[in-house]
């Protein structure tokens, strides 16, 4: 949303004979946008609805995309494999302790947008990497 001050409108806008045009215009390339973001399908944030990445890029890895697992806490995840997002940050250095995939560390990774805690990249030592995202801290 742009904010237009009145001392400044008077500088920047259009002839009025323009404006409808511009407007129309304005109007088209919204309705092309939203009719293009439709078609795709994305899995979100739950908390705020982030884009975070696309049923397209699930993966197996040892043998599944789904993995349930337990942290040293006794805290149970549901984990989905994916080979990229990009609606993830990652936090903390990587630490191989406690990894659920052997020869893999870990780095927590949370949303950009809420900091909601949503998963793990996983890298391996040659630089192979996916993330395990918390499948019920996703929506589609």
């Amino acid at each position: 949303m742009v904010t237009v001050y009145p001392t400044a409108a008077r500088f920047f806008r259009s002839p009025a004979e323009k404006q409808r045009a511009e407007m129309l215009d304005s109007f088209a390339e919204d309705e092309t946008e939203d009719q293009a973001s439709d078609k795709e399908e994305y899995l979100r944030c739950l908390q705020c609805n982030n884009v975070i990445t696309s049923p397209s890029e699930r993966i197996q890895v040892q043998g599944s995309h789904q993995h349930t697992y337990a942290n040293p806490h006794g805290i149970v995840f549901e984990i989905g494999c994916f080979k990229s997002v990009k609606g993830c940050g990652h936090v903390g250095p990587a630490s191989s302790e406690f990894s659920w995939f052997k020869g893999f560390s870990w780095r927590v990774a949370v949303c950009l947008v809420c900091l909601t805690h949503l998963g793990w990249l996983f890298v391996s030592p040659d630089g192979d990497s996916f993330h395990g995202l918390i499948l019920d801290r996703l929506k589609s």
